[in-house]
């Protein structure tokens, strides 16, 4: 699978530089090959392809090839949309399309030498060689535009250069793939490329997407910059491709750095993603309107004291990374005192150090992915001095971002997602004007913020199996984006309708249901879903013409001032092992998960040590919850007769529903095998491990399997039901306990628990420990066989499961 996401990736680098070569090779010509519409579509394709294989390929490892496919697939997706806009028409003159494209080639120019650098010096010649093959391409595009003696040939020579060295690696993967490693070309060969990985020590070392996000910020810095220098004439509509791609692209590194357990840097890309958003929007206004749009300075404030606040926190992972972003706070602040925000020169200025502060943290980041001696961030000086201390000490440690209940391939997004309920709010503060609603920059800040990252966080709390949470993030982010475009997008002007006033009520009545839920959850959580009732309030108030002076003001700012909070204890919940701002208790307890949480243990089933840990409550008499080949079932030890009446117990057993016994193995009935006949021993031979249980004549073998008086809750005084899963992490516990009582996780009459957070909400204090493995395999139970009559040639079902009668 690596060798063909390679592929891929190397494949796609291949055919735009081969498109581009093609184009530059035909530019002189009065009618070129490729015209631009057709060009700057198939870019987009080849980079989607990009997109996908750096994505893909980053699932595995942190290869350089990760950092040069998502970085060439921005270029290509804003080269592309630019070259779709002059073919129709939109940059009309020579200088235009100069303006448009300069800006992004010199930022990749830069940016592709960096990854060149690196790759040469950490032992990747070909993708080094790729890399400053388009670097070389993009700056003599760039002194093509500026000088007529440089022709277009040589452009389209550095990316036949780019074509001949990607196909090559490309060709070389493939080799190694179809002929099983057994070939491979110089430079290609993935065995040696994994052994320098593994011995580099590269897994959970370093964020892999760190260093693409970093240069997507040089990419949205340069149209400022080059504004600033004089290198363009002015911002314009060519300009917003650079910074909507770059914008797009980082919300996409920002999930991938939660994918990578970085909760700090995915929420500092969260927040640039947005500025770049909001710069888009500036400078596409005035295609429709000739002024330039205004900026609610009351935000920005805010925006940089959460910009502060994160680089705080940050450079408590690394200061270098936490210095970076107080270049960001300064942006911010430029911003708030310049009425013509991104078209004044203080933020341009502010610009040009963002650029050189992303170009020399995007170096660092990539180098200490690649390389075996590290270059020092600081991170070793800051846990010296909080080692000192015994109030503050930095959460650490494989489980760091493990949610409560089981795992998730991602880390919380919470803190992102506060943040963006606090920006939303206050943003909301700028009332503007109700005849030109677009000449105020809110809806960046309403819609991004408010709508897209909360959308996103929310997705990510439903990974991390927090139900509620989830459900909130997502209806709030649903009422920002349509009462943002609605209010703010001039789509109801001055006049209200009635069914705007249907649809707020609506959403009223769902955050009502979420107000009562949260009671059960944390105080904190209950003001922050009962100050947004206020929210909409004012949102149903406006819409009826009957808002009161200041309410709004008022609302907003209070539901940002709780957002605040939780945003303050997430981010320190995150980085310390105490929690310094609590969340509270529920307010209203209630017996099940959240009660349960400190008896109760949730261990991820794919650890050893965890089923080691499971053995051992077995062993001690307790009771857990696992997953098996179906569905989860409640567990106990044979050999512990209070653990199975437990189990009973809290299983609120019936008693034409008798508990089975499992086994790991036939061996640990051979003692007994005499007292099988020979065809039952056959069947269940051949019918095991599987998800059959079979129900076999009760006898002396049961003493053999050390029941004792656990034997009067397993069966029937005439039969029991046995059987071997079909799964490693069962049978590995039964291993280690013995043999084990099994019941259905669930309440007698209920369905059966398709996943640990059931168990949780149905068991969870009833149990010692849930063993969590995620959604269940099967949503079917197993198939139980009447086999009480083999001898005489005839079995019968008490349930058809996931094994049909015709397979049995």
């Amino acid at each position: 699978a690596e060798s063909l996401h390679s592929c891929i990736g190397l494949l796609g680098i291949s055919a735009g530089s081969l498109l581009l070569a093609v184009h530059f090779y035909s530019l002189p010509r009065a009618a070129p090959l490729i015209p631009s519409t057709a060009l700057g579509a198939l870019l987009l394709i080849v980079s989607a392809l990009l997109a996908y294989a750096g994505i893909r390929r980053s699932l595995r490892n942190a290869s350089l090839l990760v950092c040069l496919c998502l970085t060439l697939s921005a270029l290509w997706s804003g080269y592309g949309v630019i070259l779709i806009l002059a073919g129709q028409g939109a940059l009309p003159s020579t200088g235009d399309a100069r303006d448009a494209l300069v800006p992004g080639l010199a930022t990749f120019t830069v940016a592709l030498l960096l990854v060149a650098v690196v790759g040469f010096l950490c032992g990747e010649p070909l993708l080094a060689l790729v890399a400053a093959a388009v670097s070389l391409a993009s700056a003599h595009e760039v002194a093509l535009h500026y000088s007529s003696l440089l022709g277009p040939s040589a452009v389209a020579c550095s990316h036949l250069m780019v074509c001949l060295a990607g196909g090559y690696f490309a060709l070389g993967r493939i080799v190694y793939f179809l002929t099983k490693g057994k070939v491979a070309l110089p430079g290609t060969d993935l065995a040696e490329k994994k052994a320098q990985e593994q011995g580099r020590g590269i897994a959970g070392s370093t964020n892999p997407f760190a260093a693409p996000g970093l240069l997507l910020n040089m990419l949205s810095a340069s149209v400022f910059c080059c504004r600033f220098l004089g290198v363009t004439h002015r911002l314009f509509l060519g300009h917003v491709p650079w910074l909507w791609a770059a914008s797009t692209y980082q919300i996409g590194i920002c999930v991938l750095s939660y994918r990578a357990m970085d909760v700090l840097m995915a929420t500092a890309f969260g927040f640039t993603s947005i500025l770049k958003f909001a710069g888009g929007y500036c400078l596409l206004y005035p295609t429709w309107q000739p002024e330039e749009p205004s900026f609610p300075t009351p935000f920005l404030v805010v925006f940089s004291i959460l910009f502060a606040v994160l680089a705080l926190f940050l450079s408590l992972q690394s200061p270098v990374d936490g210095l970076y972003l107080l270049v960001f706070v300064t942006y911010c602040i430029a911003l708030a005192c310049s009425p013509r925000g991104f078209f004044a020169g203080g933020p341009q200025g502010v610009a040009v150090a963002i650029f050189v502060a992303s170009a020399l943290v995007a170096l660092i980041h990539l180098y200490n992915v690649r390389a075996r001696a590290k270059i020092p961030t600081g991170k070793g000086v800051v846990k010296a001095l909080l080692a000192r201390s015994s109030l503050l000490k930095l959460r650490e440690g494989p489980d760091l971002h493990a949610p409560y209940l089981g795992y998730s391939k991602y880390a919380d997004a919470e803190v992102l997602t506060y943040a963006c309920s606090v920006l939303a709010s206050f943003a909301l503060t700028a009332t503007g004007d109700p005849q030109a609603p677009l000449a105020t920059v809110v809806i960046p800040w309403v819609v991004v913020a408010g709508g897209i990252l909360k959308l996103l966080g929310g997705s990510v709390a439903f990974a991390r199996g927090k139900t509620l949470e989830s459900s909130a993030f997502i209806l709030y982010s649903v009422m920002w984006i349509i009462w943002g475009l609605t209010r703010y997008g001039g789509l109801c002007g001055t006049a209200r309708s009635f069914h705007a006033v249907v649809g707020i009520v609506s959403f009223m009545l769902f955050n009502s249901f979420i107000v009562f839920c949260s009671l059960f959850l944390n105080m904190a959580w209950f003001f922050y879903s009962l100050t947004f009732m206020l929210i909409a309030v004012s949102f149903l108030l406006d819409a009826i013409h009957a808002l009161p002076t200041g309410y709004d003001i008022a609302a907003t700012l209070i539901f940002g001032l709780v957002s605040f909070y939780c945003f303050l204890a997430a981010l320190s919940s995150s980085t310390f092992e105490r929690c310094c701002l609590p969340m509270g208790g529920p307010m209203v307890p209630l017996s099940g998960v959240r009660a349960g949480m400190t008896k109760c243990l949730h261990l991820p089933a794919r650890k050893a040590s965890s089923v080691k840990r499971i053995a051992d409550i077995l062993r001690n008499g307790g009771t857990c919850g696992i997953p098996t080949d179906t569905v989860y079932v409640l567990v106990a030890a044979c050999n512990r007769p209070d653990a199975v009446e437990k189990a009973h117990r809290s299983k609120r057993q019936a008693q034409d529903r008798p508990m089975s016994l499992w086994i790991s193995s036939l061996k640990q009935l051979e003692p007994a095998k005499h007292l099988f006949t020979p065809l039952l021993w056959d069947f269940m031979e051949a019918a095991w491990p599987s998800p059959i249980s079979l129900v076999i004549p009760r006898g002396e073998w049961v003493d053999f399997l050390g029941m004792k008086d656990s034997a009067k809750y397993v069966g029937t005084p005439q039969s029991v039901a046995i059987r071997i899963p079909d799964c490693s992490v069962t049978t590995h516990l039964i291993d280690l306990v013995g043999p084990i009582v099994v019941t259905s996780a669930n309440p007698t009459g209920e369905a059966d628990t398709t996943h640990h957070n059931q168990v949780y909400a149905k068991l969870g204090n009833k149990v010692d420990a849930v063993l969590c493995g995620g959604p269940s395999p099967e949503n079917i139970a197993s198939t139980v066989v009447d086999c009480t009559k083999i001898d005489s040639g005839n079995i019968g079902f008490f349930r058809v499961g996931i094994i049909p009668k015709s397979q049995v």
